[in-house]
């Protein structure tokens, strides 16, 4: 694993060649996905295979097999306790989930039960807490879960420029009940952000496009990544 930064750094990998340049370039950890036209997928165990293969730095497979935050019912569910099983076997041991209800809480049935298939992995939940009809319940519904360490999140649904006092806040509280995982900002992210975020104390942070120099159409950029590595550890 590399070695500890000030900050982490997370960087969405597609496949081998975004993860050896994310890598390259500082990432502490990469996410795993497919398809970011659907916000991002689980990937398949080969990708996840070859990426484990290519590099050394802890990776996060995505646990979501359609775009939007439903769990897709009893038979969705079943298939991503398949996925997190093959995935488990093929070596990989850290997650991302996160489901809604229709009420906008957490889907407990849902999320309880593909944890529960982890074996107490770590996992982060996604970005579906910025969707949620309440943070703090959310939060504090989730509390109990084994593996749970992150949260992926842009303090509002509409990223990180409006969501920049919820963070705040959020961090404020670190420590208290529901607030112990790892608040890792993400959604919008950008460089101007980070002296503002990290003065309120938060120290983690996902990048996607913002490592992609061409867009999702192309590869992430060593250089694009260790300009956030600099500016994480100035």
């Amino acid at each position: 694993m590399s070695e500890r930064k000030s900050a982490v750094l997370e960087v969405i990998a597609l496949d081998v060649e975004d993860a050896v340049a994310a890598q390259a370039g500082g990432a502490d950890r990469l996410e795993l996905v497919t398809d970011m036209a659907a916000d991002g997928l689980t990937p398949s165990v080969e990708t996840f295979a070859g990426i484990r293969a290519s590099v050394d730095i802890a990776l996060r497979v995505m646990l979501r097999l359609s775009d939007g935050f439903a769990a897709g019912g009893t038979r969705g569910v079943d298939e991503l306790v398949r996925v997190a099983g093959d995935m488990r076997d093929a070596g990989a041991d850290e997650f991302v989930l996160g489901f809604l209800d229709e009420q906008g809480g957490p889907d407990l049935a849902a999320v309880e039960r593909i944890v529960d298939g982890l074996g107490g992995c770590r996992w982060t939940f996604h970005r579906a807490i910025d969707r949620a009809d309440d943070r703090d319940a959310l939060r504090k519904q989730l509390a109990d879960l084994p593996g749970l360490d992150a949260y992926l999140t842009a303090g509002s649904p509409a990223g990180v420029d409006d969501g920049l006092s919820a963070l705040a806040a959020e961090s404020a509280r670190r420590g208290e009940p529901g607030y112990e995982p790892r608040i890792m900002v993400g959604g919008g992210l950008r460089l101007d952000h980070v002296p503002g975020l990290r003065a309120a104390g938060l120290d983690a942070f996902h990048i996607g496009g913002a490592a992609r120099p061409g867009g999702w159409s192309g590869p992430v950029s060593a250089e694009a990544v260790r300009e956030w590595r600099t500016a994480l550890d100035a």
